[in-house]
């Protein structure tokens, strides 16, 4: 297994998105509050510049525990906003499982400088949920800034 995760690019927005003006059929308006992804590759910048699959992983492995009741939330505290810190400690068990969620490949996307979108499958018995989180860097630190789940 190669230590480079699988990114998408996703296309640079085009002024005015942020005036409530949006074309039909733009990206944005098909993915208006969700979290992206695009399947085309994204050459990584220098090494160590974005965090790798494996922490990746263990990231949206954490979250999914948590998110299921089998790890408490303080164990995430220090790779969270504390506005994401907030909301998962509100969310509680968000998942039902009838066996411990095992998190699968995340596929990431850089939707610009200093930003990632992961999207893991998480398994936790008879329905499959995905988990979606935004990370951004925060000095030399990558902090989880928003997640949903479905």
């Amino acid at each position: 297994m190669s230590a480079t995760p699988h990114v998408g690019i996703t296309p640079a927005p085009e002024p005015p998105y942020d005036d409530g003006r949006r074309r039909a059929g733009s990206a944005a308006s098909r993915t208006h509050g969700a979290l992206a992804l695009d399947a085309r590759p994204l050459v990584w910048g220098a090494p160590g510049a974005a965090p790798d699959e494996r922490r990746l992983r263990h990231l949206g492995q954490a979250l999914a525990e948590v998110l299921t009741g089998r790890r408490p939330p303080e164990t995430l505290a220090g790779r969270l906003t504390e506005r994401a810190y907030r909301d998962l400690v509100r969310a509680g068990r968000m998942i039902a499982a009838s066996r411990p969620p095992f998190a699968g490949r995340p596929h990431v996307t850089e939707p610009r400088e200093g930003a990632l979108e992961m999207c893991v499958v998480v398994h936790c018995g008879e329905r499959d949920h995905v988990l979606a989180a935004r990370l951004e860097r925060r000095g030399h630190q990558w902090l989880c800034t928003d997640f949903e789940t479905a």
